[in-house]
């Protein structure tokens, strides 16, 4: 029997989630298990590989890239760094980030399902927003098969409650459930391969950095008027599927929950911004409308005037949302 291939995303909550479930894979368990946390990239990864090593009887370790695959072996995505699959191989990348992230849960998913197709059991565990449900997609459509944690059983339960929303899973269960579940599932004989959809094909390249141009991103989206966070390219809509996506020709990948969170920060980012510069302006202004000092202008008073009424808009849009705020009053 061909080796079984089991990927795990997690994010918010992921670090109890986990242990929680290698703890639950005994000795005989005999699937690679490749798993995805959600780690800024300041963060060492330490704490939580070593509680993954303490969990449970399964070797577990960052692995290399070009390192091979062996069952039984918990490999952790290192800080920073994609971990992606190919037949036989991991992939340790510093590619785009992907739904803000490196590592991401989606790009993990999709290398897994393009190189081993209906082998490969995608898990969604606890988390905030929707990463893996790009991913989860990915492996139903390359013929593997899904599990998502009962969103009622997550510490945060958005990814996988909207994997939930958008993918029909195979499996939903509580975690305390889920080791007995994927052992089971390892041991069953799986279906033929199915033919590799080529979008996925090319946007698993992408995420390795193979490809990152026009000609690529243009067979598996159509260009429209955004632009991305993360390097400020122009976007393509991902048509295909169930879940609506946006990437860039540079290789960022956004879910359309994740891009609006995205431009709703940058939008509070530039209303600072220009807050600032406002009421520097009515600073500098205030300064030159006083006779016999240097600089005076007549007119500045009234432009300062002016910059206040700005002023008092901007903070109103920065405070619109905030209900612990009080209304600001102006001397």
């Amino acid at each position: 029997m061909k080796l079984p291939i089991v990927v795990v995303g997690a994010s918010a909550g992921g670090m109890d989630a986990l242990t929680r479930l290698v703890a639950q894979l005994g000795p005989g368990f005999h699937a690679a298990v490749f798993i995805v946390h959600h780690l800024s990239a300041e963060n060492s990864g330490v704490a939580l590989l070593s509680a993954l090593r303490r969990s449970g009887p399964l070797p577990c370790t960052n692995p290399r890239d070009g390192d091979g695959i062996e069952p039984g072996k918990v490999y952790l995505a290192p800080p920073d760094h994609h971990m992606l699959l190919r037949k036989g191989r991991i992939r340790i990348t510093k590619g785009a980030r992907e739904n803000r992230w490196r590592p991401g849960i989606d790009p993990l998913f999709r290398s897994a399902a393009v190189a081993y197709g209906s082998r490969v059991i995608g898990v969604v565990l606890t988390g905030y927003l929707n990463d893996g449900s790009a991913g989860l997609e990915a492996i139903r459509r390359c013929g593997g098969l899904c599990v998502v944690q009962d969103p009622k059983d997550a510490a945060y339960p958005d990814m996988p409650q909207n994997a939930l929303n958008r993918i029909k899973v195979d499996h939903c269960v509580p975690l305390a459930e889920m080791g007995a579940l994927l052992a089971e599932l390892t041991r069953r004989k799986r279906p033929a391969q199915h033919a590799i959809p080529n979008d996925l094909r090319v946007e698993a390249r992408i995420a390795e950095r193979v490809l990152s141009d026009l000609a690529s991103v243009n067979t598996v989206g159509t260009q429209v008027p955004f632009n991305c966070p993360g390097c400020g390219g122009v976007l393509w809509e991902v048509k295909r599927g169930v879940t609506l996506r946006y990437r860039c020709h540079t290789g960022h990948s956004f879910s359309s929950q994740i891009l609006l969170s995205e431009q709703t920060a940058k939008i509070e980012e530039t209303l600072w911004v220009a807050l600032r510069m406002f009421e520097e302006r009515k600073n500098l202004l205030e300064s030159m409308s006083t006779p016999y000092t240097k600089g005076y202008s007549a007119s500045a008073a009234e432009r300062a005037r002016e910059s206040q009424v700005h002023i008092k808009r901007i903070r109103s849009m920065l405070t619109s949302h905030d209900k612990a705020t009080p209304d600001v009053v102006d001397p």
